[in-house]
């Protein structure tokens, strides 16, 4: 049982001191080319800030474009988000900590108060522990609340390793080639019904679904 302890406080270590320096090597390697940036640009230009978002699976890839853009997210509040929270801490996110089902509203509401501070808000909306590539409503709550655009990404990895994970995480390899298509502005009225909310939700995951398979079908 002591062997054990140390060998899981030694693993640990490694994950929290170490990961975070190989996915920066990682993602350094990728070769990114980026579609409909000019979605970005324009906002930007306008001082016009966002909500971002993308499937748990392909968070890799985004998180890494967005590091030190004002920007402020969500992770687990589980022990296996805290390697994820460091990372993100270190790439000058705001992290905010829970989930749907540990805090959500709490976190929620401290999403919607960065996002009126003018930060943009990066959220993995089936995370997370999905359904896969299931909605949550938290895109759209922080969009209405703020009344701030939804941008979606797809993502593909040429080269990949995909995990047996319940959101088929993919690693991408050194040097992979990478397509990235950032949709257009979607914009969520601010006097919604409960039954229209619910709709747009699945609205921009449909949105969401088909951009990430036109996304696929370009790699």
């Amino acid at each position: 049982m002591q062997f054990k302890s140390l060998k899981k406080k030694f693993l640990n270590f490694l994950g929290k001191h170490f990961s975070g320096i190989l996915i920066k090597v990682l993602c350094n390697t990728l070769i990114v080319q980026e579609e409909n940036k000019q979605t970005i640009i324009d906002l930007e230009k306008n001082n016009q800030n966002f909500v971002l978002a993308f499937w748990h699976g392909k968070m890799l890839v985004p998180w890494f474009l967005f590091r030190e853009t004002n920007s402020a997210t969500i992770i687990s509040g589980s022990k296996d988000g805290n390697i994820l929270a460091d990372i993100l801490t270190s790439w000058k996110y705001d992290v905010k900590r829970g989930s749907s089902s540990k805090g959500g509203k709490e976190v929620l509401e401290e999403l919607i108060s960065e996002a009126e501070k003018g930060k943009n808000i990066l959220i993995t909306p089936d995370g997370p522990r999905g359904p896969i590539n299931k909605m949550k409503a938290g895109v759209i709550v922080v969009a209405k609340k703020n009344q701030i655009p939804i941008v979606l990404i797809g993502v593909c990895y040429n080269k990949k390793t995909k995990l047996k994970s319940w959101d088929k995480f993919e690693i991408p390899w050194f040097f992979s080639k990478v397509k990235v298509i950032y949709s257009e502005p979607y914009f969520v009225e601010e006097d919604l019904s409960f039954e229209e909310t619910g709709k747009m939700i699945n609205y921009i995951e449909g949105k969401l679904i088909n951009l990430e398979s036109e996304t696929e079908k370009l790699c």
